[in-house]
């Protein structure tokens, strides 16, 4: 039985059926010519995503990315440095004492995985350094995502490649020059060598890397490119935070305070989240709640799965490769 079958068989309810109903109409929405943006939240790069992303990606299924800067910076750590992460499967019951102790080998905890600082992080930023010193000696500026576009599509990396690289959503990313929007990077640990960098003087312009209004703008102009040739453009966001946030706020921006004629609403919508609605959390609003800020219409088809994402994500990109 296909991946496929298995769905459309036992996922008739619940969070099962809604995992469904989203992942049919994904297909409907790409059927029609319609152009997809994937949002990526929390620890999903780090979560080996890049598995079953990756393929979306090089099969059209996917059109443009926003994540946030640790998913940026992560997936290649996984590329270059894969064989020397340690799961900790009883991470739940480590003491104080045993996190310290991974601190003490330069091992820094996401969830069940630690990522090695020497052979992942250290590796990257020699690499990414020469590329802002080269800009900024010449007086330009790139966006995050084009740095690590540069520095993958150098090959300079291609000697550490500890995965098979079509398992890098990043580099399948970097190989169409898909469209990215990396909001709030400041924050990544790549963003932090970056200031540090500032800080001791060895980048003199401060904007040699772009910002977030930057990206904005660029943002906006893709979105009204696509509006200019009629096409439909959804939302399939993946977790919560500055992922999702950032890029559905530019339909109201457009019409509302750029007073544009004729933005159109997103399309599609479906988000895989567990936040919880009551809490007066934007990332657990129920997505009937975006009517009312003028980024989805009575119509759009609007979907929830209220479950976790390292879990439903790669079901649904399976279902929508048709496998």
């Amino acid at each position: 039985m296909t991946i496929t079958n298995f769905i459309d068989h036992h996922f008739r309810h619940f969070n099962a059926a809604a995992l469904r109903d989203a992942a049919v109409s994904y297909k409907t929405h790409i059927n029609r010519g319609g152009q997809m943006l994937v949002t990526l939240a929390g620890a999903m790069s780090s979560a080996e995503i890049g598995l079953s992303l990756a393929e979306m990606i090089r099969q059209g299924k996917v059109h443009a990315i926003s994540c946030t800067g640790a998913n940026l910076e992560e997936d290649i750590y996984n590329l270059v440095a894969h064989d020397h992460y340690v799961r900790i499967p009883n991470y739940r019951d480590l003491t104080p004492e045993q996190e310290q102790e991974l601190l003490d080998r330069h091992l820094n905890r996401v969830t069940d995985t630690c990522i090695p600082e020497e052979e992942a992080i250290r590796r990257i930023e020699k690499v990414v350094y020469e590329e802002w010193a080269a800009a900024d000696k010449e007086g330009k500026a790139y966006f995050p995502h084009e740095y690590m576009y540069k520095i993958l599509l150098s090959g300079k990396l291609k000697e550490h490649y500890q995965i098979d690289p079509k398992n890098s959503w990043l580099l399948a990313a970097a190989e169409k020059n898909l469209p990215m929007v990396v909001p709030g990077w400041e924050d990544s640990t790549t963003g932090n060598i970056f200031a540090g960098h500032v800080m001791k003087g060895n980048i003199k312009n401060v904007h040699t890397v772009k910002g977030g209004i930057q990206y904005m703008t660029y943002w906006a102009e893709w979105y009204m490119s696509l509006a200019a040739k009629k096409q439909d453009v959804g939302f399939f966001q993946i977790g919560g935070g500055i992922a999702g946030d950032f890029p559905i706020c530019v339909v109201p921006m457009l019409d509302q305070d750029l007073e544009q004629e004729n933005v159109p609403l997103w399309s599609y919508f479906c988000q895989i989240s567990d936040s919880t609605t009551s809490y007066g959390s934007y990332s657990g609003a129920v997505p009937n709640e975006k009517i009312t800020w003028g980024k989805l219409g009575v119509e759009t088809p609007k979907f929830i799965v209220e479950s976790d994402a390292s879990i439903c994500a790669p079901l649904m990109f399976a279902y929508v490769l048709g496998q």
